[in-house]
C-alpha cells in the first residue's frame, strides 16, 4: 500500500517515486518524543515525525498497539497526502499530530482489511 508507491506532484505534475527506507525512534537521534519514518521521494530523503504519545492514545482507545508495519504504512499515506495537496518539496521532516496519525491508522486499517492484510515490509540494506 504505502511503502512503495508513486504520486504524481500536485504543483509540477511530477511522478514521484516514494521508498519506505527504515522506521527510528527519535528519543536517541533527535531527542524529541517521537518515532521517525523516512522515506525516499525519488532519491531524496522525507522523514515523517510521529509523537509517541499515539502510541498511548491507541491503545487506550482500542487495546492495541501500532505495530513497524503500521506505522511505516500510516506514514506513508500521509506522506502521500502532503504531495497530493502541494507539500513543500524543500523541507526534509514533516511532524504529525496525534489526531493525524490516529486517524491515517484508521483509513490504513480499513483499506488493508480491503485487501485482506497488512502488506509486509521490505527489508532494507
Amino acid at each position: 500500500m504505502y511503502e512503495d508507491f508513486h504520486v504524481t506532484d500536485r504543483w509540477g505534475g511530477e511522478d514521484l517515486h516514494c521508498c519506505w527506507k527504515g522506521t527510528i525512534v527519535a528519543i536517541a537521534t533527535r531527542h524529541a518524543d517521537a518515532v521517525d519514518v523516512r522515506f525516499d521521494v525519488n532519491g531524496r530523503p522525507m522523514w515523517i515525525a510521529m509523537p509517541c504519545t499515539a502510541w498511548v492514545e491507541q491503545k487506550k482507545r482500542t487495546g492495541k498497539v501500532i505495530t513497524d508495519q503500521l506505522t511505516a504504512q500510516i506514514a506513508g499515506r500521509y506522506l502521500k497526502q502532503l504531495i497530493e495537496e502541494g507539500y513543500d518539496s524543500r523541507r526534509e521532516i514533516y511532524t504529525m499530530t496525534v489526531p493525524e496519525v490516529l486517524d491515517h491508522l484508521d483509513s490504513v486499517v480499513a483499506e488493508a482489511r480491503g485487501l485482506g492484510e497488512m502488506p509486509v515490509l521490505p527489508a532494507t540494506g
